[in-house]
């Protein structure tokens, strides 16, 4: 069976070109939805490769962006990837293996995961055994409404692909640095949205537990310096989703007292 791949991008000039070079012999449709990037990114994607299907929607939360792009998929089997990721040779052989079998065994396939962060494998941390559901038939699962740390719904039990995904995290201690304030913004409005209450003591222990859960607890130590980073950066990124959202509930609290 035809294969769809599924990608949602914003300023991904430095990773779209490595995973559609990747795939270009997998995927019989290749759909992009791009939250209006100010890279080349959309340059890249139309001008190269002509059999892109590439649409451009404001970006409102990942599981929107993401359910938005499973809609336009034509082709019973979805493969949906971040920009960022690559499968290796044995995850590309397992995926054409799946899609081209009459009976295949599950609906859904997680795949198994290299962390990269820069020239670092992690192998730590939490990040070393991470799977995540990537390969799936499109009438079988859907994505949460999530904003961030948006999830696949299915009522499927999910196999597991052959090979792996390798995920490469970040291009510099500026772009990872600003992917945690992003992140943490979203984490903040979603946590906000659900009216998650929050105090001092949590603002301050959480960051403190988070560094000791990742490298200690998880073993980060044994990554080295790169795995000191992770747990500090995993630490700093629970400091600021805890107070923005104190900020929000602040904001808010105050906007009320004020109409009244």
């Amino acid at each position: 069976m035809p294969i769809s791949l599924a990608i949602i991008t914003y300023n991904e000039e430095e990773n779209i070109v490595r995973l559609l070079n990747s795939l270009a012999d997998t995927a019989d449709e290749i759909i992009i939805v791009d939250s209006f990037s100010t890279d080349k990114t959309k340059e890249i994607c139309t001008q190269q490769y002509p059999q892109i299907k590439f649409f451009e929607k404001k970006f409102n939360g990942y599981g929107e962006q993401k359910n938005h792009a499973l809609n336009l998929c034509s082709h019973e089997w979805v493969l949906f990837l971040d920009a960022d990721e690559v499968p290796d040779e044995d995850m590309k052989k397992s995926i054409k293996k799946i899609v081209s079998s009459e009976n295949p065994e599950f609906n859904v396939y997680m795949a198994k995961f290299n962390n990269h962060l820069g020239i670092h494998l992690i192998k730590y941390g939490g990040w070393g055994n991470v799977y995540r559901d990537r390969l799936f038939k499109k009438k079988c699962a859907r994505y949460s409404d999530d904003k961030v740390h948006e999830f696949l719904i299915t009522d499927q039990k999910s196999g597991l692909l052959d090979g792996r995904l390798d995920h490469y995290t970040y291009k510099s201690i500026h772009h990872h640095v600003s992917k945690i304030n992003k992140y943490s913004d979203m984490m903040a409005e979603k946590m906000f949205e659900r009216g998650k209450k929050i105090n001092r003591f949590k603002i301050i222990v959480s960051p403190i537990f988070e560094f000791i859960k990742v490298f200690i607890f998880k073993r980060g130590f044994l990554d080295g310096f790169p795995g000191f980073y992770i747990a500090k950066t995993m630490s700093y990124y629970t400091f600021l989703k805890y107070i923005k959202l104190r900020e929000k509930i602040r904001l808010s609290e105050n906007e009320q007292n004020t109409v009244k």
